[in-house]
């Protein structure tokens, strides 16, 4: 059986299990479209962990919760109810198809996304102009619940409806929010291509080796804060890190020298707490899945 719960993301169970009714497997792409931005006046990106809370927090959030919320800028993914449930996203009317539960599973995802939204100081009108970081890992893990890579009634390039109702019931596939009967809703407008491979594709000729950051150094170096004497000025793989850390936003570019000293421990506790954990499990030492999921968002693996 596959996983109920995805690999690597966040798991925030708002309870309230509910079963599908059989049939074709769908999944549902939407943005969450919190505010109204023009290309003449973008608007600030509204923060994942103000969605996080909305709909694993909030009893008006949980009664509008997708299976899967994800950041296409960051990579974060939090999952709200399991694959085998129905959520509550779309539109269900009295009669008529039970939208939320037609199907093996109908798998609803929400994207951190509303067009022209401002981010880091540049704007993307579409959800595919976004780096759309963990979308090859989410691809690959509906599909593993029998989602076929197709959009039955067509690839998301506009806001326009296309719903019918015998597609819906008879084909298996991602749907767009605007295909849903029973919806009025007109998201996402767009969609990143399938990962065929469930991953990322290499580059002509192989690509660049991958880089590979050895846990247990890392370990050694974030609890060396300055390095003892007669240990390495830094350690390459710690380097690595840190250079992820910069990209994420968490970490000064000028603090990326190998040593993971006090600066970078904060930070990476930081990316601890935006993965959702908290205590001592967000105290700025690498743990194994943090650093599995990090590194898949940049480019490098790990090792014991």
């Amino acid at each position: 059986m596959p996983d109920l719960w995805m690999p690597g993301a966040t798991r925030l169970d708002i309870g309230g299990h509910a079963p599908t009714d059989g049939g074709p497997a769908k999944a549902i792409g939407h943005i969450t479209w919190d505010r109204n931005a023009t290309a003449a006046k973008p608007a600030a990106l509204v923060p994942y962990e103000n969605l996080r809370d909305y709909f694993g927090k909030n009893s008006a959030g949980q009664a509008a919760a997708p299976h899967i919320l994800w950041d296409p800028f960051t990579g974060r993914v939090t999952q709200f109810l399991p694959a085998n449930s129905r959520s509550k996203s779309l539109a269900d009317r009295a009669g008529g198809t039970r939208t939320n539960r037609a199907g093996s599973v109908v798998i609803q995802v929400e994207a951190l996304f509303f067009p022209y939204c401002k981010v880091d100081g540049k704007v993307y009108a579409r959800l595919v102009d976004t780096p759309c970081k963990g979308w090859a890992e989410l691809n690959a893990w509906i599909r593993s619940w029998g989602v076929p890579d197709t959009w039955p009634m067509g690839t998301p390039k506009d806001f326009l409806g296309r719903r019918n109702e015998t597609t819906w019931r008879t084909k298996a596939g991602w749907y767009r929010h605007a295909d849903v009967p029973e919806n009025d809703h007109q998201d996402p407008g767009s969609w990143p291509a399938f990962a065929k491979d469930g991953g990322e594709k290499p580059a002509a000729g192989g690509g660049a080796k991958k880089p590979t950051v050895d846990l247990s150094k890392l370990i050694a170096a974030a609890r060396t804060d300055p390095p003892k004497k007669g240990t390495p000025v830094s350690y390459a793989g710690a380097k690595v890190v840190e250079q992820a850390l910069v990209k994420e936003g968490l970490l000064a570019k000028g603090l990326a020298d190998g040593h993971f000293g006090s600066a970078t421990v904060a930070a990476y506790a930081a990316l601890q707490r935006r993965y959702g954990y908290t205590g001592r499990d967000a105290d700025g030492i690498p743990g194994r899945s943090t650093l599995t999921r990090l590194g898949k968002a940049h480019g490098f693996t790990v090792k014991d």
